[in-house]
């Protein structure tokens, strides 16, 4: 069933639709709508079940997920946009881009990871544990329920195999922090697969774009610009 994805919109231009993480909003991207506004029509996106985005009947799925992107984008009228995903954002982007390549002019993708197990051991053990206690308890629990879907996410998704990435012709700037929760190796794994993969390390965790906004701001606008990272 279609939903309603609430959204919040700035600037003008080509679209650039971000894509936030899993259990947060498109508040997550507070310190880069204005300045990512400057150069684009900036639409910050709630996925389904997260922030002002009613849940629906559909499955909650990473691959669900991108159908209502197509929808939302179709109910707008972009042909093509930009994207910016971070965590489970960046995998739908991913997959988005997977189905409908001409639908996305170029892409950055900001901790994401092509199966769970590109997430460092000692957190996907927390989410597995999380998850499992949860699963327990989400017959009982209303809260436990959205928990437990949430943290399925991580455990169960996404499954997409490196060599897909070729077909992603598209430039596409990866982005992760030097203490990221996605292994190092699997971050450039997933540049060395694109065609055009763009490779940025910044110094920080998974939330660089929240803990360090001017740096990840500036990788973000050089490539949008088409100029070499800083």
């Amino acid at each position: 069933m279609t939903i309603q994805l609430a959204y919040t919109e700035r600037g003008t231009g080509f679209p650039l639709i971000l894509l936030h993480g899993n259990g947060e909003s498109s508040a997550y991207f507070a310190n880069q709508i204005v300045p990512l506004a400057q150069v684009r029509r900036v639409i910050a996106v709630d996925t389904r079940g997260h922030g002002a985005s009613p849940r629906g009947s559909a499955p909650f799925t990473l691959s669900q997920f991108a159908d209502d992107l197509l929808a939302f984008m179709d109910r707008l009228g972009i042909a093509q946009a930009d994207m910016l995903g971070f965590s489970d954002g960046g995998n739908i982007a991913l997959l988005f881009a997977l189905r409908h390549p001409v639908r996305v002019r170029r892409m950055v993708v900001n901790g994401a990871n092509l199966y769970p197990r590109g997430i460092a051991l000692p957190a996907l053990v927390l989410i597995w544990a999380v998850y499992t206690a949860t699963a327990c308890t989400a017959a009982l629990l209303r809260r436990g329920r959205r928990t437990r879907d949430l943290f399925r996410l991580m455990v169960k998704e996404p499954h997409i195999p490196p060599a897909a990435l070729a077909h992603l012709t598209m430039p596409v700037l990866v982005v992760a922090g030097t203490h990221d929760l996605i292994r190092a190796r699997h971050t450039r794994r997933i540049a060395t697969s694109l065609p055009d993969g763009r490779l940025v390390f910044l110094p920080g965790g998974h939330t660089v774009a929240q803990k360090d906004p001017d740096a990840f701001n500036r990788v973000v606008l050089a490539f949008l610009a088409d100029e070499p990272s800083p």
